[in-house]
C-alpha cells in the first residue's frame, strides 16, 4: 500500500494506544533490523530543557560554515514535518521520509513504535545514507529513555535543565538532571551550558567516567560592546558578534555549540571568521521572531517557566513605545501559572486562545480559562476559541508603536504565522 507523508503520520499515531512510551528496547530491536549504520562521521547530541533547537542550529551553521556536510534532526516541527530534518541546510525531500517509513515499517514487525520513534529511525536512515561529515541530533523527552539515546554520540551538550514534563522526567531540578545526563558516554566530553547544572549531572559524570566541559569553567563567553562578545577555552579565543538569535541565553547556546565542535575527536579547524558569520546569521523561526510594521508581532514558543522568565527579561528590555498585548495558549500538560506569572510584569492586555482543535493534548478556551483567571488580578484580558481570532483581536485593537506578543506552544505559534502569512 503506498501512502503519502501525512498519511504515514497519520498512520504512526495509531499504532500506540498513549503518545509516548519511554525506553529503548523497542527502537533498538527495529534499528537492529534495519542494520542501522552510524549516521556520520561526528554526531553530537543535544539535550535540555530550553534551547535544544537554538543549539542544534549553532552547532550545524558554524559547522557548515567551516566546510562540513551536515544533517541535523530536531522536533517538535512548526509547520511542516520535513522541518524536523536537514541535510546541509535544506530540508528532507518527503520522497525520502516516505522511503525511511516503508522500510522502517517492514523492519518493525510487529515491534510497536511511537511517532517520535519512526522520525528518529528516519532521520538515523536518512543520514547514514547522505555521506555526512556530522549529525546534530535534538533529543526529544528526557535524555536517558529517549530513542535518540540508542545513538552514541561522540559529543553530548546539556542546555538547561529546568522543570517541565515532571510526570515523566521528575519533580525536581536533580530528578531531571538525572534522566537528562543519560545521554553522556564514558571517556567522551560533555558539554554544559549552565554554569551551575544540577549536582545529580556532575555527579553522573563523574560515575559514568565522562569528560565534563563546564561553561563558565572550561570554556566561557564573556560579553562586550553592543552585543558582541568573546569566547574563550584551552584552544584560544574568538571575538565574534551578537548572535542573529536575540534571547540573552543565545550567547550560551551559541558558546556550547563552539565547545562541542572545537573538542570533536580529530575536530575539523573552525575558524574565527566562519564561527562569526554562521552565529551572525543563523536565524530560527518561532524563537523571538520578530515581524516588523506599525504594530511589531513577535513570536516564541516558550512554554515552560524557564523559558517565559527569559522571554520576559527580553522584552522588558525592549519595550515598545505604545502597549504589549499577549496572545497565549498551551498545552494542558504545562505549569500554565507559572509561565502566566512570568509574564504578568511585562503585559498590559492578554488574549486567551484554546487550542483543543489542533491538538489531542491542547485546552480549550474555558479550561484555559479557568487555569488562569485568579492570576490575573485587574489585567485586561479577553478569550477567544482559537489563536487566529485572539491575534485578529490584538491587531484590530493594537495603534501604531504596540507590539503583539504570540507565546505559549509550538502550535500557538505555527496558527499565528498562517496569521501573518510568515509560513512560506
Amino acid at each position: 500500500m503506498t501512502r503519502t507523508l501525512d498519511e504515514w503520520l497519520a498512520y504512526q499515531q495509531t499504532l500506540l494506544p498513549v503518545g509516548m512510551m519511554l525506553g529503548l528496547e523497542r527502537v533498538r530491536r527495529v534499528a537492529a533490523a534495519l542494520d542501522l549504520a552510524r549516521a556520520a562521521k561526528w554526531i553530537i547530541s543535544v539535550a535540555g530543557t530550553n534551547g535544544k533547537g537554538s543549539t542544534v542550529a549553532f552547532v550545524d551553521a558554524i559547522a557548515r560554515a567551516a566546510g562540513l556536510r551536515v544533517g541535523s534532526y530536531t522536533s517538535p516541527h512548526l509547520l511542516r514535518y520535513t522541518e524536523r530534518i536537514h541535510i546541509d541546510g535544506s530540508e528532507v525531500e518527503p520522497a525520502r521520509l516516505i522511503d525511511a517509513f516503508e522500510r522502517i515499517e517492514h523492519a518493525r514487525a510487529d515491534t510497536p513504535l511511537t511517532y517520535f520513534e519512526f522520525g528518529t529511525l528516519a532521520a538515523l536512515l536518512i543520514f547514514a545514507e547522505s555521506a555526512l561529515d556530522l549529525a546534530v541530533l535534538e533529543v526529544g523527552l528526557g535524555g536517558r529513555l529517549d530513542a535518540v539515546n540508542l545513538v552514541d554520540a561522540d559529543i553530548a551538550i546539556l542546555t538547561t535543565v529546568a522543570l517541565d514534563h515532571t510526570e515523566h522526567l521528575g519533580a525536581d531540578r536533580e530528578a531531571i538532571g538525572i534522566e537528562k545526563a543519560g545521554i553522556f558516554r564514558a571517556a567522551r566530553p560533555a558539554v554544559l551550558s549552565e554554569a551551575l547544572p544540577p549536582l545529580s549531572v556532575l555527579a553522573e559524570i563523574e560515575r559514568i567516567g565522562a569528560i565534563a566541559l563546564r561553561a563558565g569553567l572550561d570554556f566561557r563567553a564573556t560579553p562586550s560592546l553592543a552585543g558582541a562578545w568573546k569566547y574563550e577555552d584551552s584552544q584560544g579565543s574568538m571575538q565574534l558578534p551578537a548572535p542573529a538569535l536575540q534571547a540573552a541565553c543565545q550567547m550560551a547556546n551559541a558558546a556550547a555549540a563552539l565547545a562541542a565542535l572545537r573538542h570533536l575527536p580529530q575536530a575539523p579547524v573552525i575558524s574565527e571568521a566562519a564561527a562569526a558569520d554562521a552565529i551572525g546569521n543563523v536565524r530560527l523561526a518561532g524563537r523571538l521572531q520578530r515581524l516588523p510594521g506599525p504594530v511589531e508581532v513577535l513570536l516564541d514558543v516558550a512554554h515552560n517557566p524557564q523559558a517565559a522568565t527569559e522571554l520576559a527579561k527580553w522584552l522588558a528590555r525592549n519595550r515598545p513605545k505604545g502597549a504589549t498585548q499577549a496572545v497565549f495558549s498551551a498545552l494542558a500538560d504545562k505549569d500554565i501559572p507559572r509561565v502566566v506569572a512570568a509574564m504578568m510584569g511585562v503585559v498590559d492586555v492578554w488574549r486567551f486562545a484554546g487550542l483543543a482543535h489542533v491538538s489531542k493534548r491542547g485546552l480549550d478556551v474555558d479550561a484555559l480559562w479557568r487555569v488562569v483567571s485568579g492570576l490575573l488580578s485587574k489585567s485586561i484580558s479577553s478569550r477567544h476559541l482559537s489563536v487566529a481570532d485572539a491575534l485578529t483581536e490584538a491587531l484590530s485593537h493594537a495603534e501604531p508603536g504596540d507590539r503583539v506578543v504570540v507565546f505559549g506552544s509550538f502550535h500557538t505559534v505555527a496558527e499565528a504565522m498562517h496569521v501573518m502569512g510568515s509560513d512560506s
